[in-house]
């Protein structure tokens, strides 16, 4: 990682995050700012800050002739990009409170979000996208503007009076850079969760809560002016927000945007980024495809990365001083050069930092990446607390925790084990909703997590979490996220959900991965194709052996005894996702109730 920190922008100077963007820009106006590929060219085009600065300003301009007032909320439906970022500094210059959204939510849930906080103008990607909307805001009288990024700029009001074309609401020309007076601890922007049980909340956060925590981080994990990153998390994700856009504007750091999580295996090689941030998913995905080679490989390359895997953790726990020196280490180098080299090469043969956040990061997947050489930190934290709580560091690095509190964000173990926190991130409140506000927030300030934890050696180890234990009908308790994680390292179940609340034992349904299929039912002896074969016996008693083999380290009482399985995938368009890719449980309950009271119908 660089170690160039002169450009690094305090918190006290940045004061809020459009004086962040001002304050850059007067750094380093020059410096490669944002990376993108442009579709229209089919070619990367790059922004310097002083041309960001100069597309700010227009936003700005356009803004302004809509009549739009300090304190009115807009919001954006876009994918990852430089405009993204023009809009955002520009309607927070003006004072307006930014809402991002989801570009894959569904309609209804957006819809639900734009009369929820009264939002007054809504950016869209291209008329297409508006087209999927519009059925779902036939009633928003709050909405006054719609723009249309992208696209032909045709007469778009014969189609709805609210639309307008970028095109023509940007002038052109020099404008000036504006900025709207204001406390840092004022409403910035407003973020629904994504709510895997009812309707999403809108969390209040403000510039210091944001930028006090990008700061705080910076001063645990040093990145400098010369980092590229490379951004395929939504902006809509307050990890990508805060880690991926406003902490490397901070640090001046080049920031590229993927073209799509189909293409980042080979944006990787393409732009071979020095930092990243993902969600384990990503990792776990690597990991599938890595783990599905080797078996298909020759004996020798399996031994060849299971020992560099192994002598390359034991190199790294030496790093940390929890072990010592062993005479295996004289292979590390060889190792290495036969076998981390190429896996890391894939990564683009630059990454120096790998963040994971959002969920937990499966042990497994953790002691390979490292293993192999991966400066692979885990983090933990809520949209509510903008989002950082915890992180590892380098020289502390312990992969079954989340990692040590950042500077200033105090913790502490609640009733049943719960996690509370109180830090400078801390939301200023859900919008428009006290009573959740209360439950969320304590009258002493600190905010129940809704997580299990243990405290040790100033690390935070999540346990489980309070909503989502599972209690059979004998009265064991299990944490089914733990098993699904488990479960999940197995390339053949693409998802997995343990169910068996109140009942004698517990069950999995199980989506299972659309490319491993059809080579798993010729090993069984049946037709991939056949729908039936799903229910095929030996199937199912394979699956589950499979499944069992992989929750050795469980309790007994912790073990599958019957499945679902299914290739039809859980997702957002169907409501049985959120927009961060997590589960809603209830919904795919409610989905499958009728094949989950199969699986309890006779024991």
């Amino acid at each position: 990682m660089s170690t160039s920190r002169a450009d690094l922008i305090p918190l006290e100077e940045a004061h809020t995050l459009d004086g962040l963007f001002r304050t850059r820009v007067r750094y380093s106006p020059d410096k490669i700012a944002y990376s993108h590929y442009d579709r229209e060219r089919s070619a990367w085009h790059e922004f310097s800050w002083r041309e960001m600065a100069t597309e700010v300003a227009r936003w700005q301009a356009g803004l302004r002739s809509l009549g739009l007032q300090a304190g009115e909320r807009v919001a954006m439906s876009l994918r990852n990009c430089p405009q993204w970022v023009m809009f955002e500094q520009a309607a927070t210059g003006l004072g307006l409170v930014v809402i991002p959204l989801y570009t894959d939510d569904r309609p209804d849930n957006i819809a639900f979000i734009v009369e929820d906080a009264g939002v007054k103008l809504l950016l869209v990607q291209d008329i297409a996208r508006w087209k999927r909307l519009a059925p779902s805001f036939s009633e928003q009288p709050s909405l006054k503007s719609v723009v249309i990024l992208n696209g032909e700029c045709e007469d778009l009001t014969e189609e709805d009076e609210r639309l307008v074309c970028s095109g023509n609401l940007l002038p052109e020309g020099e404008f000036p850079l504006l900025a709207v007076p204001r406390d840092p601890h004022a409403l910035a922007t407003i973020v629904y969760t994504s709510g895997t049980t009812g309707r999403p909340k809108g969390v209040m956060l403000s510039h210091y809560n944001i930028l006090s925590l990008a700061a705080a981080a910076l001063s645990m994990v040093e990145l400098g002016s010369e980092e590229v990153f490379l951004s395929f998390l939504p902006l809509a994700h307050t990890l990508e927000r805060t880690g991926g856009y406003y902490l490397p504007m901070m640090a001046g750091a080049t920031v590229t945007y993927s073209r799509s999580i189909q293409q980042l295996a080979e944006d990787l090689q393409i732009i071979r980024p020095t930092a990243l941030i993902s969600v384990p998913r990503i990792y776990e995905r690597v990991y599938n495809r890595i783990t599905t080679q080797l078996v298909r490989g020759p004996a020798l390359r399996r031994w060849l990365f299971r020992a560099a895997v192994a002598v390359g953790w034991h190199h790294f726990e030496r790093q940390q001083g929890r072990r010592h020196w062993h005479p295996k280490l004289l292979l590390h180098p060889l190792l290495h050069r036969l076998v981390a080299d190429k896996v890391m090469a894939r990564l683009g043969g630059r990454l120096d930092l790998a963040i994971s956040g959002g969920a937990a990061l499966p042990p497994e997947v953790a002691r390979v990446f490292i293993g192999l050489g991966l400066n692979l930190l885990q983090g933990y934290g809520l949209t509510e607390t903008s989002p950082v709580i915890s992180v590892n560091v380098p020289e502390d690095n312990d992969p079954a925790s989340v990692g040590i509190p950042l500077p200033g964000v105090q913790v502490r173990i609640g009733a049943d084990h719960e996690l509370q926190v109180k830090s400078p991130g801390i939301m200023l409140g859900y919008w428009n909703n006290h009573k959740a506000t209360a439950e969320m927030i304590g009258s002493d300030g600190w905010l129940n997590t809704g997580d299990q934890a243990a405290i040790r050696n100033g690390h935070i180890y999540i346990t489980g979490r309070l909503k989502d234990i599972l209690v059979l009908s004998n009265g064991e308790k299990i944490p089914p996220a733990e098993m699904e994680m488990a479960i999940a390292l197995d390339p053949l179940f693409e998802q997995v959900m343990v169910i068996g609340e109140g009942c004698p034992y517990l069950a999995a349904l199980i989506v299972l991965d659309a490319e491993q299929w059809p080579e798993f039912a010729a090993e069984c002896g049946v037709e991939p194709v056949d729908a039936a074969s799903l229910q095929d016996k030996q199937v199912i008693a394979t699956v589950i052996n499979r499944i069992n083999g992989l929750l050795h380290n469980f309790p007994r009482y912790a073990r599958i005894r019957r499945v679902h399985l299914s290739q039809e995938p859980w997702g957002i368009d169907n409501g049985l996702l959120t927009p961060t890719m997590k589960i809603k449980r209830n919904k795919v309950l409610e989905h499958l109730n009728k094949q989950v009271a199969a699986l309890y119908r006779t024991e």
